[in-house]
């Protein structure tokens, strides 16, 4: 009898925020760096928009917590704000 193998499939939980300062792909990097950071995050989509209020995509295995991104965005040197 051949061997069976099984595939965990993964559900990624997808939460957008808004990202207010960023200015360039420096400043994006610095974002991205810290939320990957964060625990059970695996990839972070930024939309970056001059000047005014970007917007950061982070998926993961769950949501993270407000504050936990709050605190990465900040160590970043960025605040995040409300949607526009």
């Amino acid at each position: 009898m051949p061997p069976t193998c099984s595939v965990k499939e993964w559900s990624l939980v997808e939460t957008t925020y808004h990202v207010q300062g960023m200015t360039c792909a420096h400043c994006e990097r610095a974002v991205v760096q810290e939320l990957m950071g964060v625990e059970g995050v695996r990839s972070v989509a930024v939309k970056l928009v001059p000047e005014g209020v970007s917007v950061v995509t982070v998926s993961g295995d769950r949501e993270p917590s407000r504050i936990q991104v709050a605190a990465a965005v900040d160590e970043a040197g960025y605040s995040l704000v409300d949607a526009p």
